[in-house]
Parts: structure tokens; sequence; C-alpha cells
């Protein structure tokens, strides 16, 4: 029940133009799992590397970044995946550099938001929950 109010609460917060604070982790937390996070966001394909040691498996922060790191992934993979199937229709080479260049915006953004120790989502597709 407490979930469903949430979901309306951030549903009524986005229709009214409202921005969400960003989540907070401990200091302590965000030292011990910065350069983890860093390197997530290097190689989007190591997004698992924040949650190796078993602190981090518990850690906010972590699993934050860990999270974004995994949508980051799925984003670059399915967007060359259908650029390159629409290459045969010619509006996949257009698309492929509008996809990389996103790719590294994204990349940046996030490399900048952990370095900052901050837990902001990345804009566009930031906002899936997949890791938990």
């Amino acid at each position: 029940m407490e979930e469903q109010k949430s979901t309306t609460e951030e549903l009524k917060n986005t229709l009214e133009g409202k921005k969400e604070e960003p989540k907070k982790a401990s200091k302590e937390d965000v030292e011990k799992n910065k350069v983890m996070a860093i390197i997530g966001y290097i190689f989007p394909i190591l997004f698992f590397v924040p949650l190796l040691g078993d602190e981090s498996k518990k850690s906010p922060y972590a699993k934050f970044h860990a999270n974004q790191q995994l949508i980051l992934l799925i984003f670059c993979f399915a967007g060359y995946f259908i650029s390159s199937f629409l290459m045969v229709i010619l509006i996949g080479f257009l698309l492929m550099p509008i996809i990389w260049i996103a790719s590294i915006v994204f990349m940046i953004m996030g490399i900048i938001n952990a370095a900052k120790g901050e837990m902001k989502k990345l804009p566009i597709i930031g906002d899936f929950d997949i890791i938990k």
C-alpha cells in the first residue's frame, strides 16, 4: 500500500513539475564505493563492479550507480542494434552518431555524479529501477 502511495505522489509531483531531490548516501559509503562507481561508467559492461564487495551489496550508493550503469548499457546496446537494423533504409546512418553522442554525454554525467558523491538519475533514461 505504501508503494502505491509513493508512486502516486511521484506521479503527482511529475505532473506539477516538481523535481524530486536526489537521494543522499553517507560520506563513508560514498568514499568506499566511489572509485568502483566511476569505473562502471567508463566501461558500462562492468556495471556489476560496484556490487562485488560484501559491503557494497548493501550500499545504497553502489546499488544506485550500478543500476544507472546497467540502464546506460541497455540504452547503448538497444540504440546500436536499432540503428544498425535501420541502416538498411539509411536512417540508421543518422541515428548511430546521435546514440553515440548521447551515450558519451550520459557517461560523463554519470562519472561527474559519482565523483561528487551524488545519487542523481541520468536524464531521460535514468528513471528505471532494475537493481533494487
